[in-house]
């Protein structure tokens, strides 16, 4: 049940009056108005009956002092217990109870839905463009990178712990008792030298013991055997390409580089480029290639009140659906050219500008690539060929439909020329391009924030939810933190204003008081 907290303060609470008045905390609560958060999950608490809730607001803050400070639930009530700054912070009294630290994972996965962190997220970014705090027009996005909360695992194994799981199952079905007919003997894999061998070997052994129990099946079993027939239904799993983990099924095997891969997620995010500040967040799978959705977060940071007049990304947002709602929008594209994105059916074909490589739908990349050069009615033409595995082309079930019967591995042929985007080439050579696009800079020193202060390298829980509620909190997080810093910075210069009109009026005063008619109004102006 969800309650009003008309909460007042006792006498314990004057040991608040040693908190200092620019401390972090104080000047967070005095940017941002967080009741807002008690309307936006109202419909998740019954109004009228069971044990009275937490107050949302009080929960919220907790999640996000746990952010701030990298803290985990159980230590951040421990901290919150006896740091007056954090129960300031809380609006609780000194000597008020804090919940049990496993209201504040109910909290996260039950009332904190995934749409609503984004709600929150834009509502404090629509309180500081009120205030005046955001003022810049220039959006910068970028990607990063998240390790996964598992280590990834060759398929041969993932089938193996299938089948064992299976065998389970159908023991519990049967009070301890396997069925005869069921071949319970799994084959050992790491006895068999060549990868793929071993690798239809476990597939037909993991297919014959599904239809050997589903005769069998009870309640147990039934279930596995569906995750099973979803697991191997996958094309991409043989191949290496889809499912790495059954402890976290959503992780996906990412590059960051030609030889340096990952194994988790990426988070998608757009910043103000001035003040730095989060305005939108997306999260997806470690094979998500940036750029795919770009427009919905502008669509999310226009919607909390900020003017965008200018998009900054790197090499990798140089797509044509970007570029042209960018046009419609009247949105300056500052973004580099990419030679190797257009020419190709971007349903069939992905770039990653990173390895420079490029994926098809199976997740096969490119081994090869080189420069060559045509000539056409006297001119000369330079392109880039890149070359798939043929190997891993061989074996592809969408062979003939991509290629043909053509040998070898598929080439594809990319134009460096452009006719349609020489315009956008010259331009990006001007010094005026070059000093915006500088600014994309601070963007790389967001991400270095994250994961470095805030426990963004490596994921917290398992799955594309858990993965989505930490980028999202540790984004609000960081925000509120940069919001604390440019209120300092604004304080600090408004007390060297005050300081220079106090010091000038008391020198003029020394010459002549006759100046007190004209500089009078000017003090009242500047609030001295």
């Amino acid at each position: 049940m969800l309650r009003e907290n008309n909460r007042q303060m006792n006498f314990y609470s004057t040991l608040y009056d040693r908190i200092p008045s620019n401390h972090i905390l104080k000047q967070i609560n005095g940017a941002v108005d967080f009741s807002f958060i008690n309307v936006m999950v109202a419909d998740s608490y019954c109004k009228k009956y069971g044990r009275p809730a937490k107050e949302p607001e009080m929960m919220l803050k907790l999640c996000v002092l746990g952010k701030l400070y990298d803290l985990s639930d159980v230590k951040v009530i421990d901290e919150a217990r006896c740091n007056l700054a954090y129960l300031w912070f809380l609006g609780l009294n000194p000597d008020d109870d804090l919940p049990d630290p496993s209201l504040l994972a109910k909290f996260r996965t039950q009332r904190l839905k995934d749409i609503t962190l984004d709600e929150i997220l834009q509502e404090i970014v629509r309180q500081c463009v009120e205030k005046g705090i955001i003022k810049g027009k220039t959006l910068l996005i970028d990607s990063t990178h998240t390790e996964a909360n598992c280590k990834k695992q060759v398929p041969e194994r993932i089938m193996k712990h299938l089948a064992q799981k299976m065998i389970e199952s159908v023991k519990a079905d049967h009070e301890g008792e396997v069925p005869t007919g069921i071949d319970t003997q799994i084959p050992d894999y790491k006895g068999i030298e060549d990868p793929k061998e071993s690798k239809r070997v476990m597939k037909e052994y993991l297919e014959g013991l599904v239809k050997q129990t589903e005769e069998h099946a009870g309640f147990h079993a039934k279930g596995t055997i569906s995750e099973i027939k979803e697991v191997l239904s996958d094309e991409k799993f043989i191949a290496q390409k889809g499912l790495r983990s059954l402890t976290d099924k959503d992780a996906r095997v990412g590059y960051k580089s030609k030889t340096d891969s990952f194994f988790g997620y990426k988070t998608e995010f757009t910043m103000t480029a001035e003040e730095r500040i989060i305005t939108a967040v997306g999260v997806h799978s470690g094979e998500y290639t940036d750029g795919e959705e770009s427009i919905e977060l502008l669509d999310r940071t226009e919607a909390t009140g900020i003017n965008v007049e200018a998009l900054s990304g790197d090499r990798a947002y140089f797509k044509k659906d970007l570029l042209d709602e960018l046009e419609r929008r009247k949105i300056e594209s500052v973004i580099p050219v990419s030679a190797c994105v257009y020419k190709v059916d971007e349903t069939l074909y992905a770039y990653n500008k990173d390895s420079d490589e490029w994926y098809c739908r199976m997740g096969n990349r490119t081994v090869r690539k080189k420069r060559k050069l045509r000539k056409n009615n006297g001119k000369q033409y330079m392109y880039y060929t890149y070359t798939f595995d043929k190997e891993a082309c061989r074996g592809c079930p969408h062979r003939e439909e991509c290629m043909g019967r053509a040998s070898g591995g598929k080439t594809l042929h990319v134009s460096t020329n452009t006719a349609a985007y020489y315009e956008e080439s010259q331009r990006q050579k001007t010094e005026e391009f070059k000093r915006k696009y500088r600014k994309r800079a601070a963007i790389e020193w967001k991400n270095a924030e994250m994961k470095r202060f805030h426990g963004m390298s490596r994921a917290a829980g398992w799955g594309l939810r858990s993965m989505s509620l930490q980028a999202k909190l540790t984004a609000i997080a960081v925000n509120l933190k940069r919001i604390a810093a440019l209120i300092g910075q604004r304080e600090k210069e408004n007390a060297g204003v005050k300081a220079a009109f106090s010091f000038l009026s008391r020198q003029l005063y020394r010459l002549d008081r006759d100046w007190l008619k004209i500089y009078l109004p000017l003090c009242e102006v500047a609030g001295i």
